[in-house]
């Protein structure tokens, strides 16, 4: 199954931002988890940039999993990237 990279960008003062989203949005994150979609997520270390990996049939079904994301939806996550990856090892 083919696998793809996330490359998102946060709001301004995401730390508080997101406080109200958080729960629903980390509930969301371990459901795609347990289900074997999504591979690996988090924030870079300064808080500006979301890095995903996720294995999914088609970008189509990585993309709705994104805009479905509590994060997406309020303005958390601001702009997102997807691209196909080659895992070379």
């Amino acid at each position: 199954m083919p696998k793809y990279v996330l490359w998102g960008t946060y709001c301004e003062d995401v730390l508080e931002k997101r406080a109200p989203h958080r729960e629903a949005h980390l509930d969301g994150l371990a459901k795609q988890k347990e289900s074997g979609v999504l591979i690996t997520i988090g924030p870079t270390k300064d808080v500006t940039k979301v890095f995903g990996i996720y294995e999914a049939e088609n970008e189509a079904t990585v993309r709705e999993l994104i805009e479905n994301d509590p994060y997406w939806k309020n303005g958390i996550w601001t702009e997102y990237s997807v691209k196909e990856w080659i895992q070379a090892f």
